[in-house]
């Protein structure tokens, strides 16, 4: 959402782009009797009231709506605020819609959900999700049949895998691991995964020609096409688990 690339990646013209909003208060001064009932309302922070004026903090809004039904004088109003748009490609073989943030907007989870809105019920699709276990990556995953946590053999990728791990058992939602850049110290990750029943479902080797390509814009069965049926095999795999 912050800085999106998958399109680097399927050469295709954008054909439609639309723009998202989430409502967000807006103050009306002559009905406001200065009770602070929207202050009292609102978790985030997003008003503060001077005198008989309340001050609205677009940025810290969650568009939950709770401050305009506090107030009973009706001097909030809910109205559309921009947050990034949409954009759709599509070319021979991938349909590809991306979310791009405004510049300036903290809070990505409101565009995720008007991507995930776009998704044909009943269709196959692949989420890319941002890493890490904050809020954005929980409002992807979340309702999903299946994740893959992509990870590599690093102290530092095994800590981020298991804050993953706990994250998607607290949600509910099964996962297998993907481990790239795979080498000599592979068994740190291995090790793991068995130690936790979690399956390893397919190993991409640690290749310089891999990481050439991705910086030509090649995707990786461009670079290394023995890999197909790893990648059909792990289709199939994440089939039988859904």
């Amino acid at each position: 959402m912050e800085e999106p690339n998958c399109h680097l990646f399927v050469p295709a013209e954008v054909e439609i782009r639309t723009e998202a909003t989430v409502p967000i208060p807006e103050f009306q001064g002559s009905q406001c009797v200065g009770c602070g009932a929207c202050i009292k309302a609102c978790h985030f922070h997003a008003l503060a009231l001077l005198g008989n004026r309340v001050l609205v903090f677009p940025e810290l809004c969650h568009s939950c709506g709770g401050c305009v039904l506090a107030c009973a004088s009706g001097a909030l109003r809910e109205a559309q605020h921009a947050i990034g748009h949409l954009e759709f490609r599509r070319n021979e073989t991938v349909r590809l819609l991306s979310g791009i943030l405004n510049i300036g907007h903290a809070m990505a989870p409101p565009l995720i959900r008007k991507l995930r809105e776009r998704i044909a019920p009943g269709s196959t699709a692949i989420l890319d999700a941002p890493p890490g276990t904050a809020c954005p990556m929980v409002t992807t995953v979340r309702g999903c049949d299946y994740v893959l946590l992509v990870t590599e053999p690093t102290p530092f990728g095994l800590h981020d895998l298991k804050l993953a791990v706990r994250t998607l058992r607290e949600i509910g939602t099964p996962q297998g691991v993907i481990l790239n850049r795979a080498d000599d110290e592979s068994a740190l990750i291995e090790e793991y995964c068995v130690t936790e029943n979690i399956p390893l479902l397919m190993r991409i080797p640690f290749s310089r020609a891999v990481a050439e390509g991705y910086a030509r814009g090649q995707r990786l069965l461009e670079v290394m096409p023995e890999l197909r049926g790893e990648f059909e095999r792990l289709l199939a795999k994440i089939g039988g688990n859904r």
